[in-house]
């Protein structure tokens, strides 16, 4: 399939996917007020299919939404074969992305200290390098492009493999980076819609573009993803129920939790059966 114009792009976000895309991204802006006046966003475009409609959505917004704010379309090279590099150049120029380009070693680094496991240190040091980049740029936010499916899958990686409840936020601050928030605009949009859309633009996408992680069995996330899509066979809608799991967290009815670093049990407010006045203490 040729690629279509940038043009008929931008249009299919708004009336093609406007339900399962433009939709489900304007009410994540609006439930998690994620974009305020005069913010300046770095927009961490990897050269996947996430980042690049992130990119779009970001940038159609600031056309119709009513919040003045602006972009820094930033990318990060951590050790791209030169094509990968290109690739990410041309799908920016065709989308009328200015990126700025930086570069670092993290693919190498990764490679010394982390081979056989690669993915969990590779993630740490791109966020931080990101979160360098833009603040050096004058940013106080940068957006992920991290989907529904991401937040489900985390949330279940973390009660199966970790013995936690814990799921992805659609914003939060930095701890070291003063000012700085992280957001997630994309968390109501599904991945399936990700890729038919992308899939209908024509466009060339990258996976992650690390040799490290190539060729690897699968991860912990992949075995999650089919463990998913097993059980909605089921249950048609467990990825609803899961990730409405994280905002129906009734802390009356949990054996412990923790809260500013500190670890609780429920036994510390059993007598007083009154949790509310138990957390103000706090």
């Amino acid at each position: 399939m040729s690629v279509i114009s940038n043009q008929d792009i931008e249009r299919s976000i708004i009336k093609k996917y406007r339900k399962k895309i433009w939709g489900p991204f304007c009410k994540a802006l609006n439930d998690y007020q994620l974009v305020n006046n005069g913010d300046k966003i770095a927009v961490c475009i990897s050269g996947g299919k996430d980042s690049l409609l992130l990119a779009k959505l970001l940038q159609e917004c600031q056309k119709h939404y009513h919040i003045t704010f602006t972009l820094e379309y930033i990318v990060m090279d951590p050790g791209f074969h030169q094509e990968n590099r290109q690739t990410i150049i041309d799908n920016a120029a065709h989308l009328e992305f200015p990126i700025k380009i930086f570069n670092s070693n993290i693919f190498e680094v990764v490679a010394l200290k982390a081979a056989s496991f690669p993915c969990y240190l590779c993630a740490r040091m791109r966020r931080g390098a990101l979160y360098n980049y833009a603040q050096e740029l004058g940013c106080n936010k940068i957006a992920l492009g991290h989907h529904f499916n991401d937040v489900i899958e985390t949330t279940m990686m973390n009660i199966m493999y970790a013995g936690t409840f814990k799921t992805m936020l659609p914003k939060l601050k930095a701890t070291n980076y003063d000012g700085m928030e992280l957001i997630r605009p994309m968390i109501y949009i599904k991945e399936a819609d990700i890729i038919t859309y992308t899939n209908n633009t024509g466009l060339k996408v990258m996976n992650c573009g690390c040799e490290v992680a190539a060729g690897k069995l699968a991860s912990t996330r992949a075995q999650i993803k089919q463990f998913i899509k097993d059980y909605k066979l089921v249950f048609e809608d467990v990825d609803k129920a899961i990730f409405s799991a994280g905002t129906n967290v009734n802390l009356e009815a949990i054996m412990g939790y923790s809260l500013n670093g500190k670890k609780h049990s429920y036994l510390e407010h059993y007598d007083s059966n009154d949790i509310e006045e138990y957390l103000k203490e706090e």
